[in-house]
């Protein structure tokens, strides 16, 4: 079953972007997903993919 964190981080970068990006975790694996429908990859480090959403937002 998949699970929805937050948002990646406090800061609002995603509000200055227009993106707002969360967490989603499938079994070992988490990804990132935006409210673009950008999705990042599976990742089993949640840290890999806090940063691949930092990066999409950031773009």
């Amino acid at each position: 079953m998949a699970q929805k964190d937050g948002p990646t981080s406090p800061t609002k970068q995603g509000d200055l972007s227009g993106h707002r990006t969360s967490m989603v975790e499938k079994g070992p694996f988490c990804s990132a997903h935006c409210t673009c429908g950008w999705r990042g990859p599976a990742r089993r480090a949640r840290s890999l993919a806090r940063s691949d959403a930092e990066v999409h937002v950031r773009g």
